[in-house]
């Protein structure tokens, strides 16, 4: 009898063993991903409900026993929506941990410095990860910068953060206006240092060019800005020509070949460096530069020095067979 009793219990134990240790080997042992894996959870899933597609994508076994396993063994705590990038090999406690508190994947899509807003929409709308329509983004309303963003998120919310990392920059840098330039708003501001933007690539030259264009401005002198002339035509996009003469003599609001003073908006999404110039200009008398053949400019105070600069750029663009 006793014999017999030891034989059931011994069976008992491995009837319910058996499957108990099928549980825990499935929840903290080794996954079966052979690679990294990318997860996308919706918004309003629970981990039942994320099980099946976990099974489809590989990462767990059976989303039956993924199931008990959540009964038995994870918090009740809620799953985040995102995409999720899951390890190798990772188990399912592993993987519920991550749904839970880690981060989803992070991805980036970057405006560079003086990239025009027209740019900024085709960069939203070819990103296919992102969704809803591309909205119309005002010139100058966004701060250069790389912004990340999840997959599935709406294209207006990404134009929204990148025009709120503007007001903020422009909320943090309006306070240090020197007053050494003549732009008394900000929108003023922008405009201007949208045009240092498109004058110069050199970092170091952002000050220098903003002193030139601030002494035009409060003497009256036009800017003579090539970007603005070409801004009309193209919305911003390279002209990929020479500008020609019936295009400096347009009258377009931006052109300041024809008029004296800022344009009537900005041609382009300056970055934080070129408000910077514009509110803290160099403290110079040159009012002309040209470019020098190294991909800086040279600075003149007087029309004559100024003349010579040129002369010697174009001689430079002769020898170069630029003309």
């Amino acid at each position: 009898m006793r014999s017999l009793w030891r034989r059931t219990a011994l069976g008992i134990l491995i009837v319910l063993g058996v499957p108990l240790l099928a549980v825990l080997w499935s929840w903290y042992g080794p996954g079966p991903a052979e690679r990294p894996t990318t997860i996308v959870v919706p918004e309003g899933s629970s981990l039942a409900a994320i099980s099946i597609p976990l099974e489809r994508s590989g990462v767990i076994r059976s989303s039956q026993i993924f199931r008990v396993g959540v009964r038995l063994f994870a918090s009740s705590e809620p799953i985040q929506a995102g995409e999720f990038e899951v390890p190798k090999g990772a188990s399912a406690a592993s993987i519920v941990d991550l749904l839970q508190h880690g981060r989803p994947v992070q991805r980036l899509v970057t405006v560079t410095e003086g990239m025009p807003s027209i740019l900024v929409e085709e960069r939203l709308a070819a990103n296919k990860l992102l969704t809803g329509p591309t909205p119309s983004i005002a010139e100058g309303s966004v701060l250069p910068d790389s912004y990340s963003f999840e997959r599935g998120e709406q294209r207006a919310a990404v134009a929204k953060r990148m025009q709120a990392a503007m007001k903020k920059t422009l909320d943090q840098l309006w306070p240090k206006n020197s007053g050494r330039c003549p732009v008394t708003t900000r929108e003023a501001a922008v405009v201007l240092a949208s045009i240092v933007e498109k004058e110069t690539g050199k970092a170091s030259e952002r000050r220098m060019v903003a002193g030139v264009y601030c002494n035009r401005l409060r003497m009256g002198m036009k800017l003579d800005a090539d970007p603005t002339v070409i801004y009309p035509i193209t919305r911003g996009k390279p002209l990929g020509r020479r500008i020609n003469r019936s295009e400096l003599m347009a009258e377009t609001g931006y052109n300041t070949y024809r008029r004296a003073g800022l344009p009537i908006g900005p041609i382009a999404n300056p970055g934080r460096e070129s408000l910077v110039a514009v509110l803290d200009p160099a403290d110079t008398k040159a009012i002309y530069f040209v470019a020098d053949g190294t991909g800086g400019h040279v600075f003149a105070d007087t029309f004559q020095q100024h003349q010579a600069n040129v002369q010697r750029w174009y001689q430079i663009r002769r020898q170069r067979g630029e003309m």
